[in-house]
This record gives C-alpha cells, sequence and structure tokens, in this order.
C-alpha cells in the first residue's frame, strides 16, 4: 500500500465528513487507505462516520488522548509506505496526493513533506513552512522582527522567508495540519512525543527528522484548504498549553539559561495574550447577497426561496465568471461553491484567485445538505444547513 491517511477528530463532525469526502477523492488513483482516530468528541462525528463512510478505518477512543497519542495510535494501524498527518478541517484537493508522492519519490533525502496552506478566505498561512525556533527565531517571532526585515536572513527564519509561498524548497519545520513522511521514518524517530500534548509537537517531529539526516520540504505545487479556527479555540487553556509546549520543546532540545527561561514564559504569554484578543474580533457583516457557483439549477431554486436575498447564479466556475460583476452594489456578498458541480481543486483554485475581492466563501460539499466554511483563521467556522 502507497499511502495511510490519519485523521485525528474531535468534535468537527461537519468538517471532518467534508476531509474524508476530499480525501477519497483524492485516493481514487492511488493504494491508499483513510484513518480516522476520534478523541471522544461529544458530537455525532462517530456516528456520522458509521454512516456514510462505513468502509473507512474508525478508531474511536474513549477520551481525549491529545494530538501526539491519537496520531501515533493511528500509525500504529497504517499499512501505507508514506503516512500523512492530516487536520480534520483541512480540505484536500483530488491531485494533492499524487504530487506530493511523485516529489517524494525524486529526492534522495527526503523527510517530511508539507504543502501550501490557504485559510477559508483564500490567503496563505504563513505556518506552511517555518524554521526551528532556537531562542533567537523565536525572539524574531515574538518581537515580529521578521516583519521588519522579512529579506534578512538574521530575522526572516521563523516563517522561511528565505522561500516564497510559491517556491517549493528545503524548509526545517512543518505544520501538523498536513504532513506526509514515509512511516518507517515516523516511527524511527517515535512518532509524535506523547509527553506533550500538543502545540509543539510538529516542531518536535520535524526536528528529529531532521536529526537523522533527512530534509524536510515544502511543496508549494498543490494547495490544500485548512480552516485552522476548527483546530483552537483561542482561551485560558489554550495560552497555557501554548507555554508550556514552548517549554516543552526548548528543554528537550536545547540547554536555555534561567534568563532565557524566563523570558520565553513572558514572552509565550504575552503572544497568546495577543492571539486571545484575535479570537472574535473579526466580525462578518450580515450578507446582503448570495452567489452560487452550480450546474444544479433545482438547487438554485432551493436556496432562492431558502434564503429570501439577492441570489445569483453561474453554472461556470472559470476565470472570468466574477469579474463581469464586479461592481456589484450588495456586497458583502457570500460565494457558495457546489462540490457535486465542481471538483475541489476547482475549488480550491477558485478562492485562491478571488482572495483579495473582499467576498466570504462556502463548500456545498458533495452528497450533503449544508455549506459550511470559516472567515477568519481565530474563530470557529459556520456550518448552515439547506432546508
Amino acid at each position: 500500500m502507497q499511502l495511510s491517511v490519519i485523521i485525528l477528530n474531535y468534535n468537527v463532525r461537519y468538517f471532518l465528513e467534508q476531509c474524508v469526502l476530499s480525501v477519497q477523492k483524492a485516493l481514487q488513483n492511488i493504494d491508499g487507505e483513510i484513518i480516522v482516530v476520534d478523541n471522544a468528541s461529544a458530537d455525532d462525528s462517530c456516528a456520522m462516520m458509521r454512516e456514510r463512510f462505513p468502509d473507512i478505518t474508525l478508531i474511536a477512543n474513549k477520551d481525549n488522548l491529545g494530538f501526539p497519542k491519537g496520531n501515533n495510535i493511528g500509525v500504529a494501524q497504517a499499512k501505507g509506505e508514506y503516512v500523512c498527518i492530516l487536520n480534520p478541517d483541512t480540505v484536500v484537493a483530488e491531485d494533492t496526493f499524487e504530487k506530493v508522492l511523485n516529489f517524494a519519490r525524486q529526492q534522495t533525502d527526503t523527510g517530511i513533506i508539507g504543502c501550501k496552506l490557504i485559510d477559508g478566505t483564500g490567503h496563505f498561512l504563513p505556518e506552511s513552512k517555518r524554521g526551528v525556533p532556537t531562542p533567537w527565531v523565536a525572539f524574531t517571532k515574538i518581537t515580529s522582527l521578521y516583519k521588519f526585515f522579512p529579506k534578512t536572513k538574521l530575522f526572516n527564519q521563523y516563517y522561511a522567508q528565505h522561500l516564497d509561498e510559491n517556491q517549493t524548497g528545503k524548509a526545517a519545520i512543518l505544520v501538523g495540519a498536513f504532513m506526509v513522511l514515509k512511516r518507517d521514518l515516523y516511527l524511527e524517530v517515535d512518532g509524535f512525543d506523547e509527553n506533550c500534548f500538543m502545540y509543539s509537537d510538529d516542531i518536535d517531529l520535524s526536528y528529529l527528522v531532521l536529526k537523522t539526516g533527512k530534509s524536510n520540504y515544502y511543496f508549494h505545487e498543490t494547495t490544500v484548504i485548512h480552516y485552522k479556527g476548527e483546530s483552537t479555540v483561542k482561551d485560558g487553556t489554550y495560552m497555557k498549553r501554548f507555554r508550556e509546549a514552548m517549554q516543552f520543546f526548548y528543554r528537550k532540545h536545547f540547554k536555555a539559561s534561567f534568563f532565557f527561561d524566563v523570558f520565553m514564559q513572558i514572552g509565550t504569554f504575552v503572544f497568546a495574550m495577543f492571539k486571545k484578543k484575535q479570537t472574535g474580533k473579526k466580525k462578518s457583516a450580515e450578507v446582503n447577497a448570495y452567489w452560487l457557483f452550480s450546474k444544479e439549477e433545482r438547487l438554485k431554486e432551493k436556496l432562492a426561496q431558502q434564503l429570501q436575498k439577492k441570489l445569483y447564479w453561474n453554472k461556470d466556475i472559470n476565470e472570468n465568471a466574477l469579474f463581469s460583476q464586479s461592481d456589484l452594489k450588495e456586497k458583502p456578498i457570500t460565494i457558495l461553491l457546489d462540490n457535486n458541480s465542481f471538483s475541489f481543486r476547482e475549488i480550491i483554485a477558485f478562492l485562491e484567485r478571488h482572495k483579495d475581492e473582499k467576498f466570504t466563501f462556502r463548500i456545498i460539499p458533495e452528497g450533503t445538505a449544508y455549506w459550511i466554511g470559516s472567515d477568519s483563521s481565530n474563530d470557529r467556522g459556520e456550518i448552515v444547513k439547506i432546508k
């Protein structure tokens, strides 16, 4: 078997359904498997999996065992030569895994491969590629020096700014939302460290792989949506775990001085406070009109009746679909993208093309009666039922 995709889920039933659907499509030409590990979700995630995806391996943990242990449990049952660690609040394109595996086989020193991640508004997520957060690199992050000197090597390592977002190359640290590596390599470094509950686990795994002599790569030729806000709610617990996670990484890999340890405690606390303040800061204005991209006229009629607002309709998702009416006065407008009519690859490309046009985007996953999406990577997304 070529690839095992491990999806660790916790209370994101609708995002999980969309994710698994996209992975199924992406594995159609690959000898692969999907393993969903559920960390004691209180929603009906497991019931949904059993009903809609009965042939997919589901491991239902009785407790929330955390990100590292949950993924280690999934990898232990995997049969693929490669494994993909994938968040449930992601959407992959139909050719994502084919492209990544082809790239992996072309390298002689392949460690972990990550890819280009965008949020629900189509904007690039800079954590798609990072450098090792040494004490100095962490300092440039906390003080935002990397923003002021993006071209200077001394300051630009945290987000691996030596690489453009559309440039493939070596990047030391990759994000746990999407990681592809050989299963044997994962086992060689003992997988995710279960002493770390969350937040520094992907940094730690990336660093352990580097220490084997392998190289980690950021691969830009495929794009994956990562809604991100579904993975983490920025509350008091988040701040505590984030600070503990960074301390865990430094104590494991660096011999920091007492002064630096105090600095990191203060710095991570301030950083976490800043992230918390961002939560809920971006509020979407009330939608004045909708724009449906679908080939299904019945869906258009149903939504027009349900929404009771102006509804534009396009049967084509081509490059020029929006520009002909770019002076619309009904903004803000939410664009509904029908996966029954268009592939995930087309939908992802659409988000990237139109990310700066002040639209919000929602996807109607194939075979479902709801739309789903997010306007902020700091907050929970939106699920609306189609009646």
